[in-house]
């Protein structure tokens, strides 16, 4: 519950539905266990991601979208307190900024477990 956009539901969620963090290898499986990571769409060398692949459990990825919606709410009001996410509204839409936040703390809160300590915010 220390991660920016995670609250008392969400956790305890990512709990009930995680039963063992170990069978992901990375912070990007596990987001993309989720469905929150970019479909691929690329031939020849070329990259092209498409929208978010939405496989997986739909309802933990809805809590971590509503999650990012609320931090980012507060970054266009404050854009000191997440500079990363405030940099990226300046580049992409809203939505699409929000769901790269929402993969972000996919990520975050997958290293939390696998590493079993809490979060530690970084400071600018």
């Amino acid at each position: 519950m220390t991660i920016p956009g995670i609250g008392p539901i969400t956790a305890s969620a990512i709990a009930a539905a995680v039963p063992d963090v170990s069978m992901f290898r990375s912070g990007r499986q596990f987001a993309a266990w989720l469905g929150l990571t970019p479909r691929p769409h690329s031939s020849g060398g070329k990259k092209r991601l498409g929208g978010i692949s939405k496989q997986g459990d739909g309802y933990l990825r809805r809590l971590l979208v509503v999650g990012a919606t609320a931090v980012m709410r507060m970054v266009r009001k404050d854009a000191s307190r997440h500079p990363w996410a405030a940099q990226l509204l300046e580049r992409k839409q809203v939505k699409i900024a929000t769901v790269a936040f929402a993969n972000k703390t996919a990520r975050v809160a997958w290293a939390v477990m696998a590493r079993g300590q809490t979060y530690q915010p970084v400071s600018a």
